[in-house]
């Protein structure tokens, strides 16, 4: 699977990146423009999504799987996670002291062929891997880092992936479904507005 060289300092300016568009945003409703130093050093194309977490609560997580110019996902992700996201209200400016900032950049998202669906489990594995299940016009994605903060095991994180997509838990075992894997390097603030870590699952 393929991966990026992701430096730690690229990692910390996609987390502050991050930052400053949602603080900007949901201060003054102004979309920030990246610097064009930022703008070059982020002119690589990746799968990327934004995570916003309260007090260790999910509080929005907005992203892109697919590759994108991460120069322009970042700002649409970063504001999307704070404001679109339809499990939340929108961010208060009250809020973004409360609230640690998380990136993932993923590698694209690579079909898992098998010939019997129940061997599954055995392709994947929890904290490496995040999952993509398609059926039809359903489609669901979790992240690495989600099934190791449930314990999940890989089954369990498949059914979740497929109930994710709107779809019973035990879709992955129907021929008809479509299971892609991906890896996902995840930078996160230590704390709101804290040192930013590249974390290891």
């Amino acid at each position: 699977m393929a991966s990026f060289n992701i430096t730690d300092q690229d990692g910390q300016l996609l987390v502050s990146s991050a930052r400053k568009i949602v603080t900007e945003f949901v201060t003054t409703g102004h979309r920030l423009a990246l610097g064009k130093d930022i703008e070059a050093k982020l002119s690589f194309d990746a799968g990327i999504f934004v995570t916003l977490n309260s007090r260790n609560d999910l509080r929005g997580c907005i992203g892109f799987p697919l590759p994108r110019k991460i120069s322009e996902a970042l700002p649409e992700a970063a504001i999307a996670a704070a404001t679109e996201d339809p499990r939340f209200p929108p961010v208060q400016k009250t809020e973004l002291d409360t609230i640690t900032f998380e990136v993932t950049v993923l590698t694209p998202p690579e079909q898992i062929h098998v010939d019997d669906p129940a061997t599954l489990p055995d392709k994947i594995k929890v904290g490496r891997h995040g999952l993509i299940i398609k059926q039809g016009y359903n489609s669901g994605l979790l992240l690495p880092q989600v099934p190791v903060e449930y314990g999940w095991s890989e089954k369990e994180f498949l059914d979740h992936t497929c109930q994710k997509a709107g779809l019973p838990s035990k879709c992955w075992m129907q021929k008809q479904t479509r299971v892609f894997a991906f890896e996902g390097i995840i930078f996160k603030e230590t704390k709101p507005n804290g040192i930013i870590i590249r974390e290891e699952l």
